[in-house]
């Protein structure tokens, strides 16, 4: 817990092992921290050199524990501290960054990250650095970054950050998929479906793109796009796919299903319509949901008697008019 002050799992245990005894030998809390000695003398050192620790007076080889109120405050000013002049050397390298951006060469509009872990790492650093929305287009297969609803957009949604995210539907059939997706929109992020999507793509605050380049021989591989005509064609895919996308609705809840339905759909209907108009099968709807294939049936049929239609794709078209499920129009960015 007070790793962020530069206490590793050892000097914080001692420092506890102190605190706790008030005042102790080098032998005593040797053995209590199953250290040997020279060890031990070494953290009681470095707990001296953070203000944390003394040698008592008149005895030694005893360590005397500082009062945590008063030398664990001084250590978290002096790293707020550090932290500000941080968060300030970032801003002004920040606007450094945008005024040698404002005419970019042609070059430097589009990086190739290589590697797994320096693709992951630019990764995270283009979700953790969205401050108003991330689209991202996510295909079935698996690649080097993992770009579910769950884990991609997980860190920007916590912070508020408008999610916008299109799955192809083979994600649905993952072992996790649905319980990922599931989550995500618990967490208030919109999810939409199609049958498969042009190309795994995050895009963050409209200004900076990654696009995984796939190889079964190559080493992993992505492209980071920065504000250029290319970026620009990138966020127009995605709000192309976005608005021919079927909205997804999923219970988070896993509630009791209502065999005693109202007069219109209740909510597992309508996570029903949605996983069949996104292209599932009776029984995998069914296994998804955990409910019994003749239960999804049931009320499926209900649906159609409740609408006077006669096929499932008459159903979809009603659902559409009904506004049980919704697509956005046309003209619509969102």
């Amino acid at each position: 817990m007070l790793a962020a002050i530069g206490l590793d799992e050892t000097h914080e245990a001692a420092y506890r092992a102190l605190v706790s005894l008030g005042a102790a030998d080098v032998s005593d809390l040797a053995r209590r921290l199953t250290l040997g000695e020279p060890d031990t003398v070494r953290t009681l050192r470095r707990l001296e050199r953070h203000g944390l620790a003394a040698r008592a007076s008149g005895r030694a080889g005893r360590w005397v524990a500082a009062p945590p109120g008063v030398a664990l405050g001084a250590l978290l000013t002096r790293q707020r501290h550090e932290l500000e002049k941080a968060e300030l050397a970032a801003a002004l390298l920040a606007e450094e960054y945008r005024a040698r951006a404002a005419e970019p060469a042609v070059h430097d509009l589009v990086e190739v990250v290589t590697g797994a872990a320096a693709v992951s790492q630019r990764f995270l650093q283009l979700q953790l650095g969205a401050r108003r929305d991330v689209c991202a287009l996510v295909t079935g297969s698996p690649v080097t970054v993992t770009g579910t609803a769950n884990s991609t957009e997980e860190h920007a949604a916590g912070r508020g950050v408008r999610c916008r995210v299109v799955v192809e539907r083979a994600v649905l059939d993952l072992p996790t998929g649905l319980v990922e997706l599931a989550a995500a929109i618990g967490r208030g992020e919109q999810v939409r479906v199609v049958e498969r999507v042009p190309a795994k793509l995050v895009i963050a605050d409209g200004s900076l793109a990654m696009v995984p380049l796939t190889s079964r021989t190559a080493e992993p591989a992505a492209l980071v796009v920065h504000a250029s005509g290319l970026l620009a064609s990138l966020t127009g895919l995605f709000e192309a796919v976005w608005r021919e996308a079927l909205p997804l609705r999923l219970g988070a809840d896993g509630g009791t299903v209502r065999e005693d339905a109202p007069e219109g759909p209740d909510g597992t209907d309508l996570e029903i319509l949605s996983l069949l108009l996104a292209g599932l099968t009776d029984a995998s709807a069914a296994k998804q949901l955990d409910l019994g294939l003749r239960t999804v049936q049931r009320r499926v049929k209900r649906l159609m008697e409740l609408t006077g239609v006669t096929t499932r794709l008459q159903l979809g078209w009603h659902a559409y008019e009904r506004g049980w499920v919704a697509r956005s129009p046309r003209t619509s960015q969102g």
